[in-house]
């Protein structure tokens, strides 16, 4: 067996490997699994005890060889492609650079998150609207502020009927849940809206949503204080508190603003609840029998209520943002900074 070793250390030293064929046809003749040194060393079970250590050796220094001149060999053809395609081919490749998602959509899946797992399901709707879904169905009488050019964004009808709006709340889109779909429902409604308002820290044309709509027989407004109460702890923390403060919304009567308290103080009081120990994050109410009656609904049969939040509002509250024109910049400083919230 050591002539046969001698035999294919003396072939292989006289082997070629200026090429990268070349090269790559030497690993697989001596080096791969069904190559020359691989054989052999299948064979060296057979090899009589005595001989044992002087073929051992024998075939422990073809491999070195082998491998030494397969490496140099190599190592060269990569550093020649690797010159001619103007890069070194050898060097560890470049990872890639992970994005982030964007706040408000990481805050607008938690939202999400925490009303499917209760039972509710995701709807969608129309940017553009009409006044009907976007107004008069929800109970807006016509002198209401909202109907003013100072208020809403409006779109000329190219046929000189009624103009459609940028809608102004993503109610529109429970209107035409309420509309299509016999009770009971259970949704919430994600989305974009637009307020024809100046841009400042504090205020932008458009903002994100989450509102949803629950409509059964014999719903209870114990049931919406327990659904927000839920929705609180899971989002801010099992700690947290809720508050109802009576308000006005024409498709919801009674009506409320919904505070939790402050989770940086303890509802003590500080800069960012402004002393008071707590932060709005909502509005809610039982849905008006006029709504109900509107979309067709029987209002003597069924009740529900309905809330909603600015997805912006949370987030700050969340995160801290200082200024709501950060969230539209685009500046991936800003966004790299939550990274750890997707990864």
């Amino acid at each position: 067996m050591l002539d046969q070793i001698n035999g294919i250390r003396n072939e292989a030293g006289t082997e070629n490997l200026s090429t990268a064929d070349a090269t790559e046809n030497f690993r697989i003749k001596y080096l791969s699994r069904k190559g020359l040194l691989n054989s052999l060393f299948d064979q060296f079970k057979l090899v009589p005890g005595p001989e044992k250590r002087d073929v051992g050796k024998a075939l422990n220094e073809l491999k070195l060889f082998l491998e030494d001149k397969w490496q140099t060999a190599n190592n060269s053809t990569q550093k020649s492609i690797s010159q001619e395609h103007g890069s070194d081919l050898s060097l560890p490749g470049e990872s890639y650079i992970l994005g982030s998602r964007h706040p408000l959509s990481i805050v607008k899946s938690k939202i999400a998150g925490i009303f499917e797992r209760i039972g509710y399901t995701v709807a969608d709707g129309p940017e553009i609207e009409d006044d009907w879904h976007n107004f008069s169905a929800l109970n807006f009488p016509i002198n209401h502020p909202a109907r003013d050019m100072q208020d809403t964004f409006f779109i000329e009808n190219q046929n000189g009927e009624e103009p459609f709006v940028l809608r102004t709340h993503t109610s529109s889109v429970q209107v035409r849940i309420m509309e299509t779909t016999q009770p009971p429902i259970r949704m919430i409604m994600p989305g974009r809206v637009y307020r024809n308002e100046a841009i400042s820290a504090r205020a932008h044309c458009f903002f994100h949503q989450v509102e949803g709509l629950y409509i059964d027989q014999q719903v209870s407004f114990a049931e919406l204080k327990q659904t927000l109460l839920y929705f609180a702890k899971e989002l801010f923390g099992p700690d947290v508190q809720i508050r109802l403060r009576p308000s006005y919304f024409p498709f919801t009567e009674p009506s409320f603003e919904v505070d939790v308290s402050c989770s940086l103080c303890g509802g003590s009081g500080c800069n960012i609840c402004k002393q008071s120990g707590w932060l709005e994050i909502l509005g809610c109410g039982m849905v008006d029998p006029n709504v109900l009656e509107n979309c067709g609904i029987d209002s003597k049969e069924f009740t529900g209520f309905a809330f909603g939040m600015g997805v912006e509002r949370i987030a700050q509250l969340l995160y801290r943002v200082p200024d709501l024109r950060m969230y539209s910049e685009n500046d991936v400083r800003f966004l790299h900074q939550f990274k750890s919230e997707t990864n």
